[in-house]
């Protein structure tokens, strides 16, 4: 049996055979695998100190966004997001004016596509980074220890509109109208971290804060060996804002104060993660994600 350190064993080969069958670890469960390749597996030291406990008895903060529009009720949500920001770097927030809907139908089609016939997905199959639609495995395949056990459709529409014929068939109206929510939850939230640090409210979108977006959607197929990989590592997100849509099945962990907490997924609730962008600007956020 050939150990871990073998020298017969070549990264970059597998890698790049990986790579080249466009099918994404989708491609690879679909084929019947047993045993996950090499590139996935962590080292014994990482899956220790990643996979250990994480702490339940203290919540996330969650943020009610209903009557925001009255005077005291805004304030009283401002504490709440300057709170949340300082302590945590994230919050949930709930009854944001999002139909359950949009958000059931927006994982729904990315599903579907993720589902569907490969030779659909192959087309979308791209490590160019000027393609504003794309489709791979891992965005820093050749650069990270390991490989992460998820496949990624991302969307990135900066300062224009997205054109619907650039988007996958099978979830371009689903897609569409997330965009069109999105944005206008991001406004919402960009006047509240104004106000919270003491800004009037204008002042993070008259710096051009909640123009374009990009979104990543992720899927995780099963895996047969679970206990070997993670579907994503610990990170910070280097942007501005992050807004992310849960589904049912959870997995999602937060680092506060040192320790590893759980965000429980809540119906029709979204995650609002603080990046590091906004926090070298203002200086008083800090986070982490797992």
């Amino acid at each position: 049996m050939a150990s871990e350190t073998s020298v017969d064993y070549n990264r970059t080969k597998e890698l790049k055979e990986f790579d080249e069958t466009k099918a994404g670890i989708k491609g690879l469960v679909d084929s019947g695998i047993v045993s996950i390749p090499k590139m996935f597996i962590r080292p014994a030291e990482e899956l220790v100190e990643e996979l250990n406990p994480s702490q339940t008895n203290t919540e996330v903060p969650i943020i009610d966004l209903s009557n925001i529009q009255d005077s005291s009720r805004r304030k009283q949500i401002v504490d709440e997001v300057r709170f949340a920001s300082e302590e945590w770097g994230f919050f949930q927030v709930i009854n944001h004016g999002i139909p359950l809907t949009v958000l059931d139908d927006m994982i729904e089609g990315v599903r579907k596509f993720n589902e569907q016939d490969l030779e659909l997905k192959k087309e979308l199959y791209t490590r160019d980074p000027t393609k504003k639609v794309r489709f791979s495995s891992n965005f820093d395949l050749y650069a990270s220890q390991t490989a992460d056990w998820r496949d990624t459709l991302t969307f990135f529409f900066l300062d224009f509109d997205p054109d619907p014929n650039e988007m996958p068939e099978v979830c371009r109206e689903p897609t569409l109208e997330y965009i069109k929510y999105m944005r206008k939850l991001g406004e919402t939230l960009f006047e509240l971290l104004s106000e919270a640090l003491g800004l009037q409210a204008d002042h993070l979108g008259s710096m051009g804060c909640a123009k374009g977006c990009s979104i990543s959607c992720h899927y995780y197929p099963a895996c047969p060996q679970p206990e070997l990989t993670l579907g994503v590592r610990k990170h910070v997100d280097p942007g501005l804002l992050t807004l992310l849509l849960q589904n049912d099945i959870g997995g999602l962990q937060v680092l506060h104060e040192g320790q590893w907490f759980d965000v429980p997924p809540i119906r029709g609730a979204l995650v609002v993660n603080i990046g590091d962008l906004l926090q070298v600007c203002f200086g008083c956020f800090c986070f982490c994600f797992n």
